[in-house]
């Protein structure tokens, strides 16, 4: 059977050649209605664009990248939510009828070879993900000219961002345990490198500011292994603390694992809320209370933020809700 040609599409859709190759290359200047049109005869014709043709006239590649900016010991890429925002992006660009790089950048050398690929005309845009305070990558990429969105707030101020309200989530994670009165109350840091991380104990000693409690901060680096070791240092400094918000959840699960090994009863003794509400804090025990975090729909929004950046459209950032969800932990 013949394939259906460009001509054969524009007299389907009563439009010129020209409108029909305008819509099919994306371009933002044809009436709403006659994308409509054109669209409609596409689809019942089963036409087909030759994408090598349309790409050399867009010069558009249809492949976006994913940027993971991670420290070498993988804090970013090893927590679980990573795999959620992945599967995220991923849906979301195939139904955009997008290709998906991902690239981790977690040294000088693989950030050299992330900007030399995406100067190279490889990608239509780029999504960064996990940024640290001082990372350059930001900056770098945006000089290229290329659509850029973080996934978080970034030190340049011409990088659009999808983030989300982590210092709001520490204040809800906080109030809690002030209503439930609870009188000394700790926290257990993620990377401050991160900003997520500085924004959330940032929330915690906003919080705190004024009511006469004193700020106890431990550092963890977002695994569970700091999160126990902070809760053991937590304890030896002050025998008696009765509550932590931890920074994230397997941070928090560490804490949990130290106080029943110190004979502390959660929450009677010492109550424990976590941040992100990972798939395994309603399986802990007690089952962790936690700050939920859309991961999913920043990952969402973020992609559509990158295709509407890519398409001309606005650039304003975009502030995702949290919500506490409250366990027997606390």
């Amino acid at each position: 059977m013949k394939r259906p040609t460009l001509e054969v599409v524009a007299a389907r859709a009563g439009v010129s050649k020209s409108s029909v190759s305008r819509v099919i290359n994306g371009e933002t200047t044809v009436a709403p209605q006659i994308r409509d049109i054109v669209m409609r005869a596409v689809q019942e014709l089963g036409y087909v664009p030759n994408g090598a043709a349309r790409n050399l006239v867009t010069r558009r590649t249809d492949t976006l990248a994913v940027v993971v900016s991670d420290p070498p010991q993988g804090v970013v890429s090893d927590d679980p939510l990573f795999s959620a925002v992945v599967r995220a992006v991923s849906r979301e660009l195939e139904t955009a009828g997008k290709r998906l790089v991902l690239m981790l950048a977690e040294s000088d050398q693989s950030r050299t070879r992330v900007e030399q690929h995406i100067a190279g005309g490889h990608v239509d845009g780029v999504l960064l993900v996990a940024l640290h305070g001082t990372d350059p990558l930001p900056a770098a990429l945006a000089r290229q000219g290329l659509p850029v969105v973080s996934f978080n707030r970034t030190s340049a101020p011409n990088v659009p961002y999808v983030a989300l309200d982590n210092a709001g989530g520490a204040a809800l994670a906080v109030r809690h345990l002030l209503e439930r009165d609870r009188r000394r109350i700790a926290t257990i840091t993620g990377p401050l490198e991160l900003h997520e991380a500085r924004e959330r104990l940032d929330g915690y000693r906003d919080t705190l500011r004024g009511t006469g409690r004193r700020s106890i901060v431990a550092l963890g680096d977002f695994t569970r292994a700091s999160g126990a070791a902070a809760m053991r240092q937590l304890l030896e400094d002050d025998p008696e603390l009765d509550a932590v918000f931890a920074a994230n959840d397997l941070m928090a699960i560490g804490a949990l694992r130290t106080l029943h090994q110190a004979g502390r009863r959660v929450p009677e003794d010492v109550a424990v809320v976590g941040f992100d509400d990972i798939e395994a804090a309603s399986y802990t025990t007690p089952a962790l209370t936690s700050v939920r975090s859309p991961m999913a729909d920043q990952a969402t929004a973020a992609v559509h933020l990158l295709l509407s950046l890519i398409d001309g459209g606005p650039t304003s950032p975009v502030i995702m809700p949290n919500e506490l969800v409250v366990r027997e932990s606390s």
